[in-house]
């Protein structure tokens, strides 16, 4: 019977196993061993293939790698969630609120192609401006928390600096964004010169939405991300591409093909109605000049 589930909560689980057995210092046939398991059965856990997860075979890969409690009850989440269709990550449901699924699949990611009406998306943030987020969103914890916070959010970041293989990011920033202020005058000066300057790198490029765009295509769209995976020579996607919308109560990850051309084809309208980069570059460089006195 062919599986109809969502393939992400599989594969983001078994990544995360792998990685814990990795550093436990297990080859995959020496872990299989002592779950008790074919080595071929832990591949296809670790690869995301099997059709139905085990709970059992979750929990006794956890205690073998010495996976912390917490961890271990959110994998067990992910394998609770493996049938789904269109998989919503509603926070606090089986897996913990504090357990960032999306991170996962971010630093996975070859490609990262959005839409944003908001805010400057997290991998592009300069820590000042994410500060001001960040102690917006939680102002019951303390400075310290922020600061971690505030850590993570860069750390994100590498994925798209780092020398071999950066994350390519093809963006389009509505101009509502430029003009929202987040912080004060000096926080958004950086953040929009930080936009300019990272839009230089052959990796990355950023279109500005002007308003007299109007609303490309007559429908209205929220912001988005699609990441993709990569391609294998003649062999296709590596994983499938996946769009992640997220709101106040959750986040929604479509993996439907019909689902990912219809966003794929919006950001191409939003594209097709942008800035182009140097025209984008200026525009982002003229509005930050503005915040200042």
């Amino acid at each position: 019977m062919q599986d109809n589930g969502s393939t992400l909560p599989r594969r983001q689980l078994g990544r995360y196993l792998m990685d814990w057995r990795t550093r436990a210092g297990l080859s995959q046939v020496r872990a299989a061993e002592l779950l008790q398991m074919g080595s071929s059965s832990l591949q296809r856990l670790e690869r995301g293939l099997n059709g139905r997860v085990k709970i059992r075979d979750v929990e006794a890969a956890c205690e073998l790698y010495g996976v912390p409690e917490k961890l271990t009850e959110a994998f067990c989440g992910l394998a609770q969630q493996a049938n789904v269709k269109s998989w919503w990550h509603e926070f606090g449901d089986l897996i913990p609120a504090d357990f960032d699924v999306y991170m996962g699949l971010e630093a996975a990611a070859q490609t990262f192609t959005s839409y944003h009406v908001e805010l400057v998306p997290g991998i592009l943030q300069t820590p000042d401006y994410t500060r001001v987020l960040v102690r917006a969103d939680h102002p019951d914890e303390s400075d310290a928390d922020h600061e971690r916070r505030v850590r993570m959010r860069q750390h994100r970041q590498l994925i798209i600096t780092r020398r071999r293989q950066p994350t390519s990011v093809d963006l389009v920033l509505h101009e509502t964004v430029l003009h929202r202020v987040i912080g004060d005058g000096k926080v958004m000066a950086g953040q929009l010169r930080h936009l300019a300057d990272m839009s230089t790198r052959e990796n990355i490029s950023v279109r500005v939405l002007p308003f007299r765009a109007g609303l490309p295509g007559g429908a209205a769209s929220g912001q988005f991300v699609i990441l993709g995976f990569g391609q294998e020579q003649q062999r296709g996607p590596v994983e499938p591409p996946v769009v992640y919308i997220e709101n106040l109560a959750g986040s929604l990850y479509l993996e439907k093909p019909d689902n990912v051309r219809r966003y794929h084809e919006a950001h191409k309208m939003f594209l097709d109605a942008a800035l182009d980069d140097v025209a984008s570059r200026t525009v982002l460089r003229q509005v930050a000049k503005g915040f200042l006195p």
